[in-house]
C-alpha cells in the first residue's frame, strides 16, 4: 500500500524555500520541504507542520497543485504526494531535525531537485509567477 506524503511550495520574500536534505534518500540534495502524513492528520496539517518544522517557517496554504502518484517517485518505496502552494506568515527561517540547510531561490535559479519536485515547481509556475509578481 503507498504511503502518504505532503510537499510544499513555500514563497518567503519574494523566492521560494528549499531543504538540503539530511537523510537518504538524496541525502546532501535540495528539495521542497515535506514529509510523511501521522495517522489521524489531515494532509493540510502535514503540510504546515512539516514546512515549520523543516524550515522554521509558519505558512498559510494557498492552493492545493497537484497530486504525485509515480510508483516511482521515491526509491524507498511507493509513495503518493499532495503537494501545495503556500505563502510564509511568519517564524525564522532556519533548518531543521530533518535538514542539512535551508535556503531561497528565485522561481527560474533554483538548483535541480530531488525526487519529482521540479515537477511540482513546473506545474505551479503560473500561480508562482502571479504571487511573485504582486509581492
Amino acid at each position: 500500500m503507498p504511503s502518504l506524503t505532503v510537499d510544499t511550495i513555500i514563497v518567503y520574500e519574494g523566492k521560494i524555500v528549499v531543504i538540503k536534505r539530511k537523510n537518504p534518500p538524496s541525502k546532501g540534495d535540495y528539495a521542497l520541504p515535506g514529509g510523511f502524513v501521522e495517522d489521524g492528520e489531515r494532509v493540510e496539517e502535514a503540510a504546515i507542520r512539516e514546512a515549520e518544522e523543516e524550515t522554521g517557517l509558519k505558512v498559510n496554504l494557498i492552493k492545493l497543485n497537484g497530486v504525485y502518484s509515480d510508483p516511482k517517485r521515491d526509491p524507498r518505496r511507493h509513495t503518493v504526494s499532495v503537494c501545495y502552494i503556500a505563502k510564509a506568515i511568519g517564524g525564522e527561517l532556519r533548518k531543521g531535525s530533518d535538514a542539512m540547510g535551508v535556503d531561497t531561490f528565485e522561481l527560474d535559479k533554483h538548483p535541480k531537485l530531488a525526487f519529482d519536485h521540479e515537477e511540482m515547481i513546473n506545474d505551479a509556475r503560473e500561480d508562482l509567477n502571479g504571487i511573485l509578481s504582486g509581492m
